[in-house]
């Protein structure tokens, strides 16, 4: 069996499965990071993505707008790569705050 350091993002909304959460993240032994961030070493056998979700969707009760994102180093060296296991990306808040470089100093 291999083990791999992983962090795991959550966002579950107001009405998502925390307690389901929880309780899987507890039962992993995992470390609090910060708002909806926790670290644990998580064992699998094959494809760590694939098993991640299907270990999750069997303790989780997840709706179609909660997002999991997990983010490791592939084989635990190399490259940190990152994958959602639950949901996918969205607009981000700060879009929109930069200058874009196609904004003039004037208006002609």
């Amino acid at each position: 069996m291999k083990q791999q350091s992983i962090w795991i993002s959550y966002d579950l909304g107001i009405k998502g499965d925390y307690p389901g959460l929880y309780r899987w993240l507890d039962g992993h032994k995992a470390r609090e990071c910060g708002d909806s961030i926790a670290f644990l070493k998580y064992s699998y056998e094959g494809d760590l993505i694939e098993e991640l979700k299907k270990d999750i969707g069997e303790s989780i009760e997840l709706n179609k707008r909660d997002r999991i994102y997990v983010t490791f180093k592939r084989d635990n060296e190399g490259d940190v790569v990152g994958a959602f296991i639950a949901g996918n990306r969205k607009a981000s808040p700060w879009e929109g705050y930069a200058p874009s470089d196609n904004e003039k100093a004037f208006d002609e």
